[in-house]
């Protein structure tokens, strides 16, 4: 009478204790932890081996009168120039504390704390990040003429807008749009056109739209690793997808708000997959669709994140069969395709959009001057810079287990959006979207070095913010 009480109970202590657990998946006896330990080392020393390098390279070239337009640095966007004031306590309070506490609270809190509690905690470390610099910092990177709010007030009617976004993106049209709105599709001029709308204009609202965004791409990823590979690989990655270095350009840069969009169009797949096939399967599949979808008229280069898609759902193969996971993807491809259908009825059709697009990036002096050769290595280096030591270290710690995918997936995005010589220089924001997904493979980190990886990766953001005059 009394044995299932007591199976119940031992039922409910095991789970509460694989939530206080925060050690990593057991190492294979062939592959000890010590050995993993010393390929994070090598590989974080050799990664920052070839980032000096680059800076070496970076600085000759500009002293022999090469243009890198990266406003007086040689990796990241930003002149070195070290500004340190009382205000950087701040940052430094915070980072701190997530060092000491952030891996236990992700371990502990419940699933339904640990998602909205990460979003915070990463707004609150970028925020803490900007305001070292004063509260003129969060706004001030949009208030350029070449970001998208300078804009806003061109736009009148949202059909007239779209019908003739593209006649405006060459850069010798009557009435070029700015820089940033004319190398991307109108959507991200359209969401701060809609915020402003709402009675949500000015700066600060923009900023907020920023901020939130690239908050939100956190919980995103920890619900699509949890629906690939289970709960705890998602808790152990979560500090460091909050803590890591791309939270300075989550305040303010439009990238931020494109990795919140497409990493919750990822996370609705991954959870539609991890699902039995039904409706409420399709409901999330085609949520997830949408959200992509927008996405892709957010950003061009947000095309590459469709491998991480995939990924989400392939890894399920087995599971659903080859049928389950066509009518995942099938069914996400269709919400995709509505939110196109959508833009080309407006009178904007995406591929005539992605080729003016481009004429305008490849006309500009800072396509042209800059050389190919060196930014095929040097946007590398500063997404190594981006992404913090804990990321490379987790690189080289990959074992052969579903998450390892989602990292490796957003690996080859990242390699195809560099060969294609689009994109030259400012890769610390442009390629935010897939970083998030990279970081996944902290979580493959030795429990032994978990939180110095942790206090070297938020040590390296408070010392580019301290040291670097970036932009964003």
């Amino acid at each position: 009478m009394s044995a299932p009480p007591a199976r119940a109970g031992c039922t409910s202590a095991a789970r509460r204790a694989d939530l206080r657990s925060d050690t990593v998946t057991p190492i294979p006896a062939e592959t000890p932890a010590a050995g993993v330990g010393r390929r994070g080392w090598i590989a974080v020393l050799a990664v920052a081996a070839v980032v000096l390098a680059v800076a070496e390279v970076g600085r000759r070239l500009t002293q022999d009168g090469t243009v890198l337009h990266l406003a007086g640095g040689y990796v990241l966007r930003g002149r070195f120039d070290v500004v340190l004031t009382p205000r950087v306590l701040l940052p430094v309070a915070v980072g701190l504390a997530g060092v000491l506490w952030g891996p236990a609270l992700a371990a502990r809190l419940r699933w339904g704390v640990l998602l909205p509690g990460s979003a915070v905690a990463a707004a609150g470390w970028a925020v803490a990040l900007a305001l070292s610099s004063g509260w003129s910092r969060l706004p001030e990177p949009l208030s350029v003429r070449y970001e998208y709010p300078y804009d806003v007030p061109r736009v009148g009617d949202l059909g007239t807008f779209l019908a003739t976004f593209v006649d405006s993106v060459p850069a010798d049209a009557a009435d070029p749009w700015t820089t940033h709105v004319a190398g991307h599709p109108p959507g991200a001029l359209l969401a701060f056109v809609l915020l402003d709308r709402l009675g949500l204009g000015g700066l600060g609202w923009a900023a907020a739209l920023c901020i939130a965004g690239g908050a939100l791409a956190v919980p995103a990823v920890l619900v699509a690793v949890r629906a690939v590979g289970g709960e705890q690989p998602a808790r152990r990655a979560a500090p460091f997808l909050v803590f890591a270095p791309v939270a300075l350009w989550v305040a303010t840069s439009a990238d931020a708000f494109f990795a919140g969009v497409a990493a919750w169009g990822v996370a609705l797949l991954a959870t539609a997959a991890a699902r039995a096939p039904g409706p409420a399967s399709d409901l999330r599949a085609v949520a997830g669709g949408l959200l992509l979808g927008a996405a892709l008229f957010l950003s061009f280069g947000l095309t590459a994140l469709g491998l991480v898609a995939l990924a989400v759902v392939g890894v399920h193969r087995e599971r659903l069969g080859r049928g389950g996971v066509i009518r995942v993807l099938a069914v996400g491809a269709a919400g995709v395709l509505a939110v196109v259908v959508l833009f080309a009825v407006g009178g904007y059709w995406w591929v005539e959009g992605f080729a003016a697009a481009g004429d305008r990036v490849r006309s500009g002096p800072s396509y042209a001057n800059r050389p190919l050769a060196f930014f095929l290595v040097a946007n590398l280096a500063a997404a190594a810079l981006a992404l913090g030591p804990a990321a490379v270290a987790g690189l080289a710690s990959l074992r052969r287990q579903p998450p390892a995918l989602l990292p490796l997936a957003a690996l080859a995005g990242i390699a195809v959006s560099d060969l294609t010589g689009l994109v030259r220089g400012e890769t610390e924001r442009i390629w935010l979207p897939f970083y998030v997904w990279v970081l996944v493979a902290t979580a493959f980190l030795p429990a032994r070095g978990r939180r110095g990886w942790l206090a070297a990766s938020a040590a390296l953001a408070v010392g580019i913010e301290v040291g670097v005059r970036t932009e964003w």
